[in-house]
Formats: C-alpha cells, sequence, structure tokens
C-alpha cells in the first residue's frame, strides 16, 4: 500500500510506508488518481505500476464546462487561504467553501498579513463567514513567523489539510515555515520523477513532522473556480447564511430571485444575509441553470 504524494501528468510519486519514494504509472489508460489517494501498486523494472486506488473518504475538486479538476482526496479539513493584500475575490472564496461543504470537507479561512494595515478592510469583507461559524484565523507568516507557527500547529497537528488559495497569498511562506525540509522533499519528488526541476502547476503533498503523522497539501493557484458538480436548486443548502432562510419561503421550488414570500429575500431585507453574498447566490445561480450544449 502507498499514499500518492504528487502527480505530474500520467506520473505519480508514491510514498511506501516505510518513506521510500518511487514513480508509478497507472495501469491502462485512463489515470484517476489524486494526491491523498492511498493506493496498491506493484514494482515494474525500477519504477511501480498502480493497481487500485482505495475507496476514498472525500474528494475535492472543481467542475466548469469543460473539464474536471481534482485537487486531492482523503482529506481532514481545508484551509481557504486569503490575505490582506492584494484584496481578495469573495467569489472564490465562497466558491471554495461551497465546495468544501459539498464535498463533506470541514473548512477553515487563513487569513494571512494580519500585519498590514489593509487587514481591518479584509476583516470586515469577512464578517459574513464568521457569523456563519467558519473559523477566521489570523497570521503574519513573514512579520510574525513564530506566533503563527504557535497558533497553526494544534489545528494541523495529525491530519492531512489541503491549503486553497490564489498566488500572491503566502502559500509558500506557509509551506517553508511549518516544513522546514520543504525543499528536500520537493527534491525527493524530482529525483523520483527524474526531472531536473520541480514544477509548481501540481499539488503536492509534504510531511510537517517526522513521524509523517501531519500532512500539508499545496495546491497551484486557481483563476476560476467552476462548480458545474452543484446543481443551481442545491446552492442554498451549501450557504449556511441562506440555508434557514430559504426553508421559509411560500413555494417548495423558490429561486430566491423573484418570487413572492420568499424567506431569502426577506432575510436580505432584514439584513441577515449581506449584498455580497446574495449577489454571489445569483451569480451562481445563473450560471449554473445556463443550458449545457
Amino acid at each position: 500500500m502507498g499514499l500518492v504524494v504528487a502527480g505530474y501528468g500520467r506520473h505519480y510519486v508514491v510514498e511506501t510506508p516505510e518513506g521510500r519514494r518511487i514513480t508509478c504509472h497507472p495501469r491502462g489508460k485512463k489515470s484517476d488518481c489524486v494526491v491523498g489517494d492511498r493506493v496498491r501498486w506493484a514494482t515494474s523494472g525500477d519504477e511501480g505500476v498502480i493497481e487500485h486506488v482505495e475507496p476514498r473518504r472525500n474528494l475535492l475538486f472543481r467542475r466548469d464546462e469543460w473539464k474536471t479538476k481534482s485537487f486531492a482526496a482523503n482529506l481532514d479539513q481545508i484551509l481557504v487561504m486569503v490575505a490582506a493584500e492584494p484584496v481578495f475575490s469573495e467569489s472564490q472564496l465562497a466558491r471554495a467553501l461551497m465546495a468544501a461543504e459539498s464535498a463533506g470537507i470541514p473548512a477553515r479561512i487563513l487569513l494571512n498579513k494580519a500585519d498590514l494595515p489593509q487587514i481591518a478592510a479584509a476583516r470586515d469583507r469577512l464578517k459574513p463567514y464568521a457569523t456563519m461559524q467558519y473559523e477566521v484565523v489570523e497570521v503574519a507568516l513573514k512579520a510574525k513567523p513564530d506566533a503563527a507557527r504557535e497558533v497553526l500547529w494544534p489545528m494541523l497537528q495529525g491530519r492531512a489539510s489541503l491549503v486553497l488559495g490564489p498566488s500572491g497569498t503566502g502559500k509558500s511562506t506557509l509551506i517553508n515555515l511549518l516544513a522546514p525540509d520543504a525543499r528536500a522533499q520537493v527534491g525527493e519528488i524530482s529525483q523520483a520523477l527524474n526531472s531536473g526541476k520541480h514544477t509548481t502547476t501540481s499539488t503536492q503533498w509534504y510531511w510537517l513532522d517526522a513521524g509523517r503523522n501531519t500532512g500539508l497539501i499545496d495546491s497551484p493557484g486557481f483563476q476560476e473556480f467552476g462548480l458545474r458538480q452543484i446543481t443551481a436548486q442545491a446552492l442554498p443548502r451549501l450557504m449556511p447564511d441562506l440555508d434557514g432562510p430559504s426553508k421559509d419561503c411560500k413555494f417548495y421550488n423558490c429561486t430566491h430571485l423573484h418570487e413572492p414570500g420568499c424567506g431569502v429575500r426577506a432575510a436580505l431585507e432584514r439584513g441577515e444575509i449581506s449584498e455580497s453574498r446574495y449577489r454571489i447566490y445569483s451569480e451562481l445561480f445563473g450560471e449554473l441553470s445556463a443550458t449545457r450544449y
């Protein structure tokens, strides 16, 4: 049995229980492994062949009109990373949280660069999420690394955590702070793949402790986060602030856009749902209701 710790096209790096890393290829044309998968594999020359992927506890992925992109499997939690600077996209944050909710994976919001003056505006934009019981964890990874490590380690210990977020939020700083031998781990993977350089376009697993009990998974930044795996009707169920009010609607098939007696729009008028969250819902509803060719 092995753990998939990196994947590049049809090449996967599988780690054995003893910690040895070996390049493996899937048997057959279809390659459906992702980082975090537990696999059964067999030796083939100086490489390996993946024979079987064990059933997954969960899988985080995004889907647009054309393709599905998987991030990782068998996760204990997701850290969606944003920063005081650059200004983050609330739509991307909401989409990542909804994908986590849909996959049944707990999520936290990690707000970096708390030492910058722009932190007040970022905090303000995250208020609706704190109200929805999402834990917002503030850190200053570069300015106060020791304090950040102290806050983060208990949250991560003994778990497999995926870090999601656009470039510029400090993901590399986070990895280097918590996995001091990150460069060596990247080197091992390059070596296993016989490639001189590491490509950052793929997801990679880092161990944060010598006992290999705590894993941090870094994924490439993304511009778009499609949610085509979700139906328009299922959206309120994945948005904690809309879920309760949607049960008060007069019509069972209410779209929450124009019907009379809508619980969601009544909550919006009372200020219980923020304008930005309702705008995200409306955008997504339009996107997911559009005809697919």
